[in-house]
């Protein structure tokens, strides 16, 4: 593992009423190069195109596999995601976004806060996570 993650946990333990299978932490301890990432939306990273699902599960894989891709950009892996942040537009959306995250993130743990807004900058995205990984040197 990159970096060391204090208090791992699988939010199927402190969730047990939903259905969730997320590796996450309390903290992470991280040197090396840090990538702040922009909030990643379901859109293409070259053309800015929105995909064409209002599904949040086809949503929160476009938006994965755009914040794998700028981590590998970068240098790194998924390994060195360090935290995330999830902004949902509907809390019912919630199991099916972090199923889906889970995902991307099985092993990694990271540390991840979730907040429920009114509204992203378009109406039709669902979902929106920004990410920071840490890139040993």
């Amino acid at each position: 593992m990159a970096h060391t993650r204090i208090r791992k946990f699988n939010t199927k333990d402190t969730y047990p009423e939903q259905k969730l299978d997320n590796d996450l932490c309390q903290a992470v301890v991280a040197r090396g190069r840090t990538v702040f990432l922009r909030g990643q939306c379901p859109q293409d990273l070259d053309t800015a195109e929105n995909i064409s699902s209002h599904d949040p599960v086809e949503q929160t894989h476009k938006v994965m596999q755009n914040i794998r891709q700028l981590i590998e950009e970068a240098g790194g892996s998924m390994e060195h995601l360090c935290k995330v942040v999830v902004y949902l537009t509907d809390v019912r959306h919630r199991e099916a976004v972090y199923r889906t995250m889970g995902e991307y993130i099985k092993g990694v743990h990271p540390v991840s806060t979730g907040v429920v807004v009114t509204c992203l900058a378009r109406p039709e995205w669902l979902v929106e996570i920004d990410g920071t990984a840490v890139i040993p040197d």
